[in-house]
């Protein structure tokens, strides 16, 4: 028996084409995925380094939800490329006056060095155990998506109602669900859920953009205490 033959039995028919499509959305994504990080970091240090003013609530959620629309509207087309920069970029934008904040306050810049540290270590971490394991985590997509709207919801309340309790909850919250959306889309990646590299890419930046600032309201708070 040739060895194309016994190929041809070991390997499901399409299986090798699908392995190959497969790594090619997560060489993708982790490459796109690291260019946004570093255009945020970029576009919020000029916000730090300008004293750029917050945008608002308003402007923040109507500029975020806009350009996510956009981004998910033109997924398959080369300006699906152009807006996940945009809204990447804007979202470092607004990120800047919050890290600004935060390096204002004692020991400030220790306390964004440990949240930034947290993070890339918590991401990593995730990230090898689901692309090692290929455990499949699509179990949990019912309960990260109820999970996210109800901590949304309730970090309006805190920001209307000004309860900073319940803010520091929300963080604690955000941080759970946050990696778990991370084990969910590395999951949803490697068995096919998932097969646009854009789309991968928005929900894994989202998840590490609130990862970080939840872990940095976090340490702020911890930090003030002291």
């Amino acid at each position: 028996m040739t060895t194309s033959k016994i190929q041809a039995i070991a390997l499901p028919r399409g299986g090798a084409e699908s392995a190959l499509a497969t790594n090619k959305v997560i060489r993708n994504t982790y490459m796109l995925l690291s260019m946004t990080l570093l255009f945020a970091a970029v576009t919020a240090a000029v916000s730090v380094a300008l004293k750029l003013p917050h945008p608002g609530l308003i402007i923040t959620l109507v500029g975020y939800f806009g350009l996510l629309f956009a981004t998910t509207k033109l997924r398959n087309s080369g300006w699906g490329l152009v807006s996940v920069f945009a809204l990447t970029g804007f979202m470092g934008y607004t990120l800047g006056p919050i890290v600004s904040h935060y390096l204002g306050l004692h020991n400030g810049g220790q306390t964004v060095m440990m949240a930034m540290a947290g993070t890339a270590a918590i991401f990593l971490g995730l990230s090898v155990y689901a692309l090692s394991t290929r455990k499949n985590f699509s179990f949990m997509g019912g309960f990260l998506m109820v999970g996210i709207l109800l901590a949304f919801l309730a970090s309006l309340a805190a920001i209307f109602f000004e309860i900073p309790a319940l803010s520091l909850t929300i963080s604690a919250a955000f941080m759970l669900l946050m990696s778990g959306l991370i084990l969910y889309e590395t999951s949803n990646i490697i068995h096919g859920g998932e097969t646009n590299y854009v789309m991968a890419t928005v929900t894994l930046f989202v998840s590490i953009f609130n990862l970080f600032t939840s872990l940095l309201h976090l340490l702020g708070f911890m930090n003030s205490s002291d």
